[in-house]
């Protein structure tokens, strides 16, 4: 057993003063950390995240000893290696065990998803405008000496090779991104953590044994179901087995540690002899039986935005029969709570420089949802959801995202809770309406009980958690402002000057708007067909040879159907792409269709030649300010642009729909597609190879994220903004329609603008059909200062996207885009 060596970190003055600054703001409403939860948040904020081998070490061990057996088995016994092997510790202030590499924030390397970027890119992690890693030069040298096992082995290797020739040239020259798909697990799903906590493990491998037992291994198929029910056994054993190291550890610790901490270790180490095998008996068992688990599935693969799912509904029952037995107080819970929020922050993910384009802060999007309704439609806050909004603010950290689910009949007091947590700048929680992600739940075929249980997903995308397969959302990113300057120059990318599209009429010899909308009804429905194509080519090598077997066991009903969730064993199994520079797109078309084709300011070929040049000159500039100025912006509750860009929409909204994924047919209920605009921080990274666009836009710049509208553009206020995002095919974007507003601390520092904010939110989603918004709470000055000085801001926290960052671990240029955008008031 290794333990690591205590470190205390010291923070230098002027970290102390602004931590405590940014703690003090919550502490009149929500009150302070407890003393142990401030000395553990404070470590692991400080922590350096550095790149840790080990992991990558272990699996390729594992791979070595078991190349001969089937994949589910193989990768089962990867991740048994891996459980019984890797150093594990426990922090001095914890009160939940568990650790994903040697070091809290260090991150692991995965090599079966790839290693030909993290080679190249060895000496680069330290030298990053944003999202730095630390390396040793032994790290180093460690992979570099596996890294030939793993060459032309991994599923980078094994994704790019299937990419069809022509959909492989989309890829290749970004159009449309699918980097995070193959160099990395799936992720974008919630297992079940209710029947873990209620029911253990023990209650999985019973079942999974019955099953077996039943096997008539005469049928090919049955035979098939044999490996992924061994695999599952392994996995569930492991996981047992991981928990008891952690409890052999506790009670070595015992023996050294204060009478105190001592009491607390015994307890753990009792803890995790039983969870989370055995069904959890106190709020504290389920608490560390559900961080185990999350933790493990993190450990097994490296995929993104696994999340919690309803922790509110499923952990209440646990909270209210502690307190009726004097075990738990609200205080106590709130520290449980805040403590698993910490944990969570300790994950980490290393990405190559390209997928970190699309993933600026380094976030895992690890989404708690509370609120929402039960089946029977009536309120279902309860006194643990006060409590976690309680421990987030107190916590104060990026990581895990929360989530309201809002409904017509959320409480005044709730929502205004919930506007004292925005107002301490954590950039949450974000808002997802019930009113209308239900319904279209249920008439994708997803039953009334299942649709009223759904929860967020990472970002903004839902799913109904332990019955829902991988990426609601998040599959490939479609560049639309790129997309219409390919369709322009008929079909050939004027960055690459490759042929991507058939010659549906070049801009220069059109006559007409609806010249223009035919090409790009046709040119964008191509583009969603190759977007398919490279998402199929994701999905087929991920099945063939990187099942997760412990995710895959803990979502239905993949024990009764024998199959992995890549096979098809999920109950539901919908998927969604994003769709990125949405606003972009809106003001590109307004400009053309009003300055072009109706006052004819422009000429096409005026336009076309300001475009290739980035305006370049006086001429240029003339005509990019009046591209600026003289044509409707989206986001402004303007007809004329909106219309544009909910028809401009509809093309992609229709063609998705026709195809399938891999799936299809094969178990799940859905196996379909539908839109999203969950654009991560891909707007920042699109942009660099996006050349000027029609809406003044310069070459190079950052597009517009989500559906949000252009920065500065939206200028009538936000009541305006979300009137033209309703007007958006929302019921038909599944995937989430992702808005970010922005506002400065002043807006709200008296209880009647909350209530203001309130009565806004209640009309956008009670009205107007929103399906989400989130806010930034922070002012521009604040975020400048930030930049000249990031020690002294070094828990600043800002929205990003669809997920929180610490401002000063980002590059310049997100940083620069998240300062540009419109402060709204009220």
């Amino acid at each position: 057993m290794i333990t690591l060596e205590r470190r205390t970190f010291v923070m230098d003055a002027v970290k102390t003063q602004t931590a405590q600054r940014k703690i003090t703001k919550a502490e009149d409403h929500f009150g302070k950390l407890t003393p142990r939860m401030s000395r553990l948040r404070d470590s692991i904020i400080d922590a350096k995240p550095y790149v840790d081998a080990e992991r990558a070490i272990l699996t390729t061990e594992a791979y070595q000893a078991h190349q001969n057996e089937q994949v589910d088995v193989l990768r089962a016994d990867m991740l048994a290696h891996i459980l019984k092997h890797m150093t594990i510790f426990i922090e001095p202030d914890t009160l939940i065990a568990g650790n994903q590499a040697r070091q809290n924030k260090w991150a692991p390397v995965y090599p079966e998803y790839s290693m030909n970027w993290v080679i190249d890119e060895l000496d680069t992690f330290e030298k990053r405008p944003g999202d730095v890693f630390y390396i040793t030069e032994e790290t180093k040298q460690q992979l570099r000496d596996i890294a030939p096992f793993w060459k032309n082995n991994t599923l980078e290797d094994r994704g790019y090779a299937a990419f069809p020739p022509k959909s492989k040239l989309f890829y290749d020259l970004g159009v449309i991104g699918a980097d995070g798909n193959i160099t990395s697990g799936d992720g974008h799903i919630a297992v079940n953590y209710e029947t873990v906590i209620n029911k253990g493990l023990v209650w999985y491998e019973k079942r999974v044994q019955t099953a077996m037992d039943a096997l008539d291994l005469t049928d090919y198929n049955e035979q098939k179901k044999l490996y992924f029910y061994q695999a599952s056994l392994t996995v569930i054993a492991a996981v047992k087995n991981f928990a008891h190291r952690y409890a052999e550890l506790a009670r070595k610790e015992a023996q050294t540690a204060t009478p105190e901490r001592a009491t607390d270790f015994i307890k753990m180490a009792d803890i995790l002899d039983k969870v989370p095998y055995q069904p959890a008996s106190t709020m504290r068992e389920a608490v560390q039986a559900i961080w185990m688990i999350h933790l493990v599935l993190q450990i097994e693969s490296n995929g993104h935005s696994v999340s919690y799912g309803r922790l509110d509904q499923y952990l209440n029952p646990f909270y209210q029969r502690d307190l009726e037995a004097g075990l738990i107080d609200r205080d106590g819970a709130t520290e449980l709570i805040t403590n698993l929020c910490l944990k969570t922050l300790t994950i980490n993910k290393l990405r190559s420089w390209q997928h970190t384009e699309f993933s600026a802060g380094s976030p895992l999007y690890q989404n708690i949802t509370i609120g929402g309704q039960t089946p029977d439609g009536q309120d279902a806050v309860n006194d643990l959801s006060y409590v976690i909004l309680r421990a987030i603010a107190q916590a104060h950290l990026p990581q895990p995202n929360l989530t309201v689910r809002y409904h017509q009949g959320l409480s005044q007091n709730f929502m205004r809770e919930c506007i004292a947590v925005i107002k301490e700048g954590l950039g949450m929680p974000a808002f997802n309406n019930d009113e209308i992600i239900i319904p279209s739940f249920i008439a994708r075929g997803v039953k009334k009980e299942d649709a009223y249980n759904y929860s967020a997903i990472g970002c903004v995308e839902t799913a109904v958690p332990g019955k829902w397969g991988y990426r609601c959302t998040g599959m490939s990113f479609i560049n639309y402002p790129r997309t219409l300057l390919i369709i322009m120059n008929g079909g050939i990318d004027p960055e690459s000057g490759k042929r991507l599209l058939p010659d549906y009429g070049k801009f220069t010899d059109m006559t007409n708007y609806k010249q223009l909308f035919d090409a790009w009804d046709k040119g964008l429905r191509e583009m969603t067909r190759q977007s398919v194509i490279i998402e199929n080519t994701c999905d087929m090598v991920l099945e063939q040879g990187y099942p997760d077997i412990l995710c895959s066991t803990l979502t239905d009903d993949c024990i009764g159907r024998g199959k992995t969730i890549k096979e098809g064993g999920a109950v539901y199994d919908f998927i969604s792409g994003l769709q990125v520079g949405i606003a972009n797109l809106a003001d590109s078309l307004a400009a053309i269709k009003k300055l072009v084709f109706e006052e004819h300011k422009l000429t096409t070929e005026q336009l076309w030649h300001a475009l290739q040049t980035d305006f370049v000159g006086e001429e240029g500039e003339r005509i990019r300010q009046m591209l600026l100025t003289d044509a409707p912006k989206y986001g402004n509750d303007d007809d004329y642009v909106d219309d544009l860009i909910h028809d401009a929409y509809e093309p992609y909204v229709d063609e998705i729909s026709k195809y399938k994924n891999t799936r299809y047919g094969r178990g799940p209920i859905g196996g379909l597609r539908y839109a999203g605009t969950s654009s991560i921080s891909a707007n920042v990274g699109q942009g660099h190879s996006t050349l000027a666009t029609p809406d003044g836009r310069h070459a190079r710049t950052p597009l517009a994220e989500g559906c949000s509208p252009e920065h500065a553009m939206d200028v009538e206020g936000p009541t305006a903004v979300f009137k033209s995002v309703s007007k958006l095919p929302t019921k038909d974007i599944t995937g989430g329609v992702l808005l970010n507003q922005k506002m400065s601390p002043q807006i709200l520092r008296t209880p009647e603008s909350c209530d203001k904010l309130i009565a806004l939110l209640r009309t956008f989603f009670n009205r107007l059909h929103g399906y989400h918004v989130q806010y930034n709470i922070v002012d521009r000055n604040t975020l400048i200062a930030a930049q000249k000085d990031p020690a002294s801001y070094r828990d600043l926290i800002v929205r990003v996207a669809g997920y929180s960052a610490f401002f000063v671990g980002l590059s310049k240029e997100t940083q620069d885009d998240i300062i540009a955008r419109t402060e709204q008031s009220l």
